[in-house]
């Protein structure tokens, strides 16, 4: 397929807003700007904003460059993400935060980078920060490392809302992927181990003009969890078989000594080998379980998208 040219009339610009109305009017105007100059297309997804960012993006409805759209309820960051991701007609689309943080000049330098490399999925990795929050950066250490546990992560800013992805790719994952703030890993989570082609472009990142961060300690465990849901799809005996090496291991270590010592054969142990054996059986039947679950999902979802 022939590539378009590079004015950038095959990439859209998809920004979820919650409670931003003061940090909108500092950005928004020169986005648009650029997104006539660029012919992009701009959505903006307005997830149940409390405050008066709906009356914000109202001035910008009849741009024929922008589409806004609204959710009544608040559905969380990953729902307004899969609303407007779920909108785009271009082949590439860019994900920023509603904050003003992210730079307009990097949306265009990643979306070449895009077109020289052939990437599926390319992460703006936050390599200079203006601001640094010390207590998020820990929490996203441990999130990072975490998850290395659990599945293999080449990348290094997993949870960076800078993001840009192949279209149908994205659309492909998208209900497999929750509503909430862990969307940006799950999603980086599920390329990479579908085998796509995920690289990390790196950007920087201003201070928050106003307004204040949802993100919490409750966003931190609630991310965790989703990731170990994520892990328990698509690689089970990861959480399987250490604990059955665990309990195998405990179990021998326990009850050698006692039959060395002539004292016969130790419950515990025994049933600490049995239980090691019983995880070990139960994560290969799951993964069994998650690659005909995963595949299934792919291949509705494909199906439905070539009816569509």
């Amino acid at each position: 397929m022939p590539k378009k040219d590079s004015a950038g009339q095959d990439l859209t610009v998809v920004i979820p807003v919650y409670n931003e109305a003061q940090s909108l009017p500092h950005f928004l105007p020169e986005l648009i700007e650029t997104c006539r100059a660029k012919k992009w297309q701009l959505i903006l997804v307005n997830d149940g904003s409390r405050d008066d960012s709906a009356s914000v993006l109202a001035q910008y409805e009849g741009d024929p460059f922008v589409k806004v759209l609204h959710h009544k309820v608040n559905r969380g960051y990953g729902g307004a993400l899969k609303t407007g991701l779920s909108s785009v007609k271009t082949q590439y689309v860019v994900t920023m935060d509603g904050d003003g943080q992210h730079r307009i000049a990097d949306i265009d330098a990643i979306y070449q980078f895009a077109l020289k490399s052939n990437a599926d999925m390319l992460i703006g990795s936050r390599s200079e920060m203006e601001h640094v929050n010390w207590y998020r950066e820990f929490g996203k250490w441990i999130i990072r490392n975490f998850t290395r546990i659990l599945v293999p992560l080449p990348v290094h800013d997993l949870n960076s809302g800078f993001k840009l992805y192949r279209t149908k790719l994205v659309n492909r994952y998208l209900h497999l992927c929750p509503d909430a703030m862990a969307f940006s890993d799950v999603i980086t989570l599920l390329f990479l181990n579908q085998g796509h082609l995920v690289l990390e472009f790196p950007i920087s990142v201003k201070r928050r003009i106003a307004g204040s961060s949802s993100i919490s300690t409750h966003t931190a465990f609630q991310t965790i969890i989703e990731i170990m849901n994520l892990a328990m799809l698509i690689n089970p005996l990861r959480i399987f078989l250490p604990l059955s090496i665990f309990c195998m291991t405990a179990g021998l270590l326990w009850g050698i000594p006692i039959v060395i010592a002539g004292r016969g054969v130790s419950v515990g142990s025994m049933l600490a080998i049995v239980l090691g054996a019983l995880f070990f059986f139960l994560g290969l039947i799951a993964s069994q379980l998650a690659s005909i679950r995963l595949f299934l999902a792919i291949k509705n979802d494909t199906m439905n998208s070539e009816d569509g």
